[in-house]
């Protein structure tokens, strides 16, 4: 299993390959970040943007399109939290691009992801709506089905996680099978190789984009329910 091993001591620490994938992402994404907001700051609102400018605008638009039909007023509010999460989330689930592990396919990972989305729907609930109102909510319809509304908000990061991890790993999985059968196939290898670029544009660019949509707009569509004011 490839990974990073770091020693402390006496202890040893195992890194997947995914998660140092995902911290390199993690960097990746916040430096570019850092840059792209100076030069936004420092741009001419009087000019049409160009460069790095227009391209992290068109950036914004598409995680506005995600998220904006569910959260409305609220979507300035939360684009720089989700819309970080989507940058991250594509380029993780692109890395099958290159040759590598994409950091979705590692259900710790989506655990991760999943349960930071939960805590901003209910963190903000109870903070617009206090404690009881959470409690009040459960006890919707009638108090009885309580135990049904906790399991039915638990169960929502179990289906987020499950449906980006099962779809990634199985993405991955395909794509290997894919080169085992074109060595296996010697001298024809350079035609199969013809159906490969098809594959990878399936389950590799068009899941990683899909995926990322199908999370965050679930995401944003229950947290929109809980910006609700009574």
């Amino acid at each position: 299993m490839e990974g990073l091993l770091i020693e402390i001591g006496g202890f040893e620490i195992f890194i997947h390959q995914s998660i140092v994938i995902w911290l390199g992402v993690l960097l990746f994404v916040g430096v570019l970040l850092i840059y792209a907001g100076s030069k936004i700051k420092k741009a001419d609102p009087t000019i049409a943007p160009k460069g790095i400018v227009l391209v992290f605008e068109e950036i914004s638009n598409l995680c506005i399109a995600v998220i904006g039909g569910n959260l409305n007023k609220n979507t300035w509010k939360y684009l720089p939290f989700m819309g970080t999460m989507m940058i991250c989330m594509v380029i993780s689930n692109l890395m099958g691009l290159l040759g590598l592990q994409s950091p979705t396919s590692n259900l710790s990972v989506n655990l991760v992801l999943a349960f930071l989305v939960v805590a901003l729907i209910h963190g903000t609930d109870i903070k617009l709506h206090g404690l009881k109102g959470k409690l009040d909510a459960w006890c919707q319809p009638m108090p009885m089905l309580l135990p049904l509304n906790v399991i039915g908000d638990l169960a929502f990061p179990v289906a987020l996680t499950l449906r980006l991890f099962g779809n990634m790993l199985g993405g991955t999985i395909i794509i290997t099978l894919m080169y085992m059968l074109v060595q296996s196939f010697m001298p024809f290898t350079s035609i199969l190789f013809i159906a490969t670029p098809f594959i990878h544009m399936y389950f590799d660019v068009f899941a990683a984009f899909m995926q990322t949509y199908i999370f965050f707009m679930l995401g944003s569509f229950f947290l929109a329910g809980s910006c609700e004011q009574e």
